[in-house]
């Protein structure tokens, strides 16, 4: 016998059922539940377990009625998707729930968001980017001068600061109409450091130890509202400066190469290792942008009508990652002035494209039979829990917790489906960060 009653298409990409659980099995839940009540509640004048079921059925009637549909709904709701042979993206809503009479059925609906209607073509011919690998050797010379500047140290000098010093220095917030009171700091900057103000680089250039100097800084703030003028702030500083230092650069020699590593025995070698280093992150950006390329022009080639729920769900955890970030830096999620709801627009494209690529991607890996096998994922899986620092049964166990078990076999599809479209060999590598 069917329990669905209806089937009906609501939207795109979301269908709605009307399930129906049958009198007897309402009938002979709402009994085990009674009895289970009954062995654990207290009554005045019976003993434990020992309380009249129809006396128990009066006395926790609502408690009763909401335990049996917790335990029918999911089981019915699993036989009807069987039936209708539906793969739900997320959960059901589940909505409408009759009143539970004796001697009849229990009824209830259940939205859920479907994958849509994929008729896949054109997955070859992909115009890939194809950048050169072999670093310049500019790019290596640039490299090694910004490991020899980690390895120097700053010595004080006699002489006006100029680019690439480390001044030390006492900074005074002046005072303004809107705020009064002056605040000063000392602190020390790398003069032309992309990170200092250029406006405090201005000022600092040419001065030496026990001279100062004011300077202005204007900086604009957004408007308070949708189409409202934004607003220019000056302020002024006062700046002294206590101390001007150099760096004192090591000569690019042997000695310098194995004081940046003990295992190279030349300064040849510490070039070679500098050359390996970038061919790799070369190889990786070239990776990553063909990777890209392959999405962008996927999606192009397929326009779909998204399920909007998934991409929600997306949106949702696209944000609580942006504010887990900002935790860990510090930043009082609860307290700090963010529109969030403006910072979940601007991320809704971003998802809208991750839900797009993840629906293609899968409807690719079933036309071409692309699976993960059980091999592959349990090297995945050990080498992510070395990674971690964890025994593989510790982090299988913690990501069947979370619920994540699933999905990380569902990204390693889809990243093997990748490969597969590029002709790239097989990766014995942990799954990446997600698809964009």
């Amino acid at each position: 016998m069917s329990v669905v009653l209806s089937l009906q298409d609501v939207g795109p990409c979301r269908k709605q059922l009307k399930v129906e659980v049958p009198a007897p099995a309402v009938e002979a839940e709402t009994q085990r539940v009674v009895r289970d009540y009954g062995q654990k509640v207290r009554l005045p004048g019976f003993r434990q377990g020992k309380v009249p079921s129809e006396l128990v059925r009066r006395r926790f009637a609502k408690e009763i009625d909401q335990e049996v549909k917790e335990r029918l709904l999911p089981r019915y709701w699993k036989q009807a998707q069987a039936e209708s042979s539906i793969e739900p993206l997320l959960p059901p809503e589940v909505e409408e729930i009759s009143e539970i009479q004796p001697g009849e059925p229990l009824t209830f609906t259940a939205t859920v968001e479907t994958r849509p209607e994929i008729a896949l073509r054109d997955l070859d011919g992909f115009n890939l980017p194809d950048p050169e690998i072999d670093p310049g050797t500019l790019e290596i010379e640039e490299t090694i001068e910004n490991i020899r500047k980690q390895m120097s140290e700053w010595v004080p000098v006699d002489r006006p600061a100029a680019r690439g010093d480390l001044v030390a220095v006492d900074i005074t917030t002046l005072g303004s109409p809107e705020h009064p009171e002056e605040r000063s700091d000392s602190i020390q900057v790398e003069v032309g450091d992309p990170q200092v103000w250029e406006e405090l680089t201005l000022a600092l250039q040419g001065m030496s130890a026990g001279q100062e100097t004011t300077f202005e800084r204007r900086h604009e703030h957004p408007p308070a509202e949708e189409g409202g003028v934004s607003q220019v702030h000056e302020q002024k500083f006062r700046v002294k400066v206590n101390e001007v230092k150099e760096r004192d650069l090591p000569p690019l020699d042997d000695a310098f190469a194995a004081k940046v590593n003990p295992e190279f025995q030349s300064f040849d070698a510490l070039r070679e290792a500098v050359v390996g280093r970038l061919r790799q992150q070369k190889e990786e950006q070239r990776r990553e942008a063909r990777h890209q390329a392959l999405l962008d022009q996927l999606r192009e080639r397929h326009p779909l009508d998204l399920p909007q729920g998934v991409v929600r769900r997306e949106v949702e955890g696209m944000v609580q990652d942006y504010a887990e970030n900002l935790a860990r830096r510090g930043v009082n999620v609860e307290k700090a002035p963010i529109d969030w709801n403006g910072v979940a627009q601007e991320m809704t494209p971003m998802a809208e494209k991750r839900v797009h690529a993840r629906l293609l991607l899968d409807a690719v890996a079933d036309e071409r039979k692309i699976g993960v096998t059980e091999e592959e994922f349990e090297r995945t899986l050990s080498m992510l829990a070395r990674a971690q620092g964890v025994s593989t049964p510790v982090l299988r166990r913690k990501l069947d917790e979370d619920g994540r078990l699933t999905s990380l076999r569902s990204q390693l599809r889809r990243e093997k489906t990748i490969r597969t479209l590029l002709g790239e060999p097989d990766e014995e590598t942990p799954a990446a960060s997600e698809l964009t």
